[in-house]
């Protein structure tokens, strides 16, 4: 069974150092899940960053997740894939990427089918709230849309792979997704803006382990 992180950093930043700098921040704070995403960049140079990302993450035990680029997430030995709604699809990215972790995005509960009827390891479900992360936002949320999804899934017993929540998540957050059943969170802002509480969430999820042995 593959591990998917209940904490996962998605990269931020315009340029390559700012990439790196951000990536290297979250292996710091122990976040052991990175899913490397720079839109509109070259691809020589989103293929060095992937290059120099696998690397640290390898050194410190942590998962290196491509976002989008199935060429470079094969090309890098990357340990999975990401694909949003519009990109390539799933059954592509099985076909290169043989045992390795493929998620994929949803935002409504007809997209949760469709991702788990593909086969997804994960499905990033959001956003939770308006984030200027993405710019073509799909429609919020909130506690309440995630509510609505896994109560439907789990009344039709519905199988279904880890939910990781996304979106302009903040720590305040997290115990209220905790409590409704999802898996774990995407963050991005978040780890530039208050470095100082991914401590906080960390011990969220521990007690969660804690209660789980």
């Amino acid at each position: 069974m593959k591990t998917i992180s209940r904490i996962q950093y998605i990269s931020s930043g315009e340029t390559f150092h700012e990439q790196l700098m951000h990536i290297q921040m979250a292996l710091d704070l122990g976040i052991d899940w990175v899913q490397v995403r720079w839109k509109g960049a070259p691809e020589e140079d989103l293929m060095a960053l992937a290059i120099t990302a696998k690397e640290r993450c390898q050194a410190y035990g942590a998962a290196c997740i491509l976002n989008d680029h199935l060429k470079v997430a094969n090309a890098i030995g990357a340990d999975g894939l990401h694909l949003g709604l519009q990109d390539a699809p799933i059954s592509a990215a099985k076909a290169l990427l043989d045992n390795k972790i493929i998620g994929g995005t949803a935002n409504t509960l007809t997209d949760v089918q469709q991702r788990i009827d593909e086969g997804v390891d994960y499905i990033g479900l959001g956003p939770f709230r308006f984030t200027t992360s993405k710019l073509q936002l799909s429609p919020i949320l909130g506690i309440s849309g995630y509510m609505q999804i896994l109560d439907h899934l789990n009344a039709h017993a519905t199988p279904c792979p880890p939910i990781i929540a996304i979106g302009g998540i903040q720590t305040r957050d997290v115990p209220a997704l905790i409590e409704i059943g999802v898996h774990g969170i995407a963050i991005s802002g978040l780890l530039q803006q208050h470095p100082e509480e991914i401590s906080i969430i960390k011990s969220y999820y521990e007690h969660i382990t804690e209660h789980q042995q």
